[in-house]
């Protein structure tokens, strides 16, 4: 015979059973993720502290090699800035196309006592995380002014940490890893509060707060 009490613990023993298996379930995607966010954590940590500190630390290394070169521009390649950045990239044998292309117009400058008319102005970016290429072009000059870049190991670093000229599988791979972060937080957060009201509000509270904080210190700047 079920009694007028026991009926009413049975949907709340049924709803505490869900909540169970749910933080189960959950913190087992909890573990998971956290593998994958452990190798997040170590490489973009150490890349981080290293950037932090590179001028306390002041590691051995070489410093970026620079070379500037003067190029002869057939006439194919003066017609835009776009045809001129393709034809660098094939006869310079660059991994990756133009990053950069910007066009300034041509105007008049003072020079001394006259005005001159200056003409247009192209400057081409090629990056990537080992190398910077940048060209400069006066529309109508038979050359163009090509400075490259090379860097070193902290450069690189840098620019694998930044995603700063790399292909779109390490644009995805650093993509899950920001995910895995994410996915961390919350899921430790709602570990953290097996669901309690009480605690969920006073995250809530706090997170805000600190946000508010971070948001002041920002504009501050």
């Amino acid at each position: 015979m079920q009694t007028p009490f026991s009926s009413t613990l049975a949907p709340a023993k049924s709803k505490g059973s869900t909540r169970s298996r749910f933080l189960k379930w959950l913190r087992r995607i909890h573990g998971w993720i956290g593998l994958w966010g452990a190798i997040a954590g170590l490489l973009f940590g150490v890349t981080g502290i290293l950037q932090n500190h590179r001028a306390v630390m002041r590691l051995p290394m070489q410093p970026p090699k620079r070379s500037t070169v003067q190029l002869d521009v057939p006439e194919v390649a003066r017609v835009s800035p776009q045809a001129l950045g393709a034809y660098l990239r094939q006869s310079l044998d660059l991994s990756h196309a133009p990053e950069r292309l910007s066009k300034d117009r041509a105007q008049p400058v003072t020079w001394g006592d006259k005005t001159v008319q200056q003409p247009e102005r192209w400057e081409i970016r090629f990056a990537a995380p080992n190398y910077m290429v940048s060209a400069e072009y006066w529309r109508g000059a038979a050359q163009v002014s090509v400075t490259r870049i090379q860097h070193n190991l902290f450069g690189i670093i840098q620019n694998l940490h930044r995603s700063n000229g790399v292909a779109v599988p390490w644009i995805l791979l650093a993509d899950s890893f920001a995910g895995a972060m994410v996915m961390l937080s919350i899921t430790g957060v709602i570990l953290w509060s097996e669901l309690n009201k009480r605690r969920l509000v006073g995250f809530s509270i706090f997170a805000a707060s600190t946000i508010a904080i971070i948001a002041s210190a920002a504009a501050s700047f």
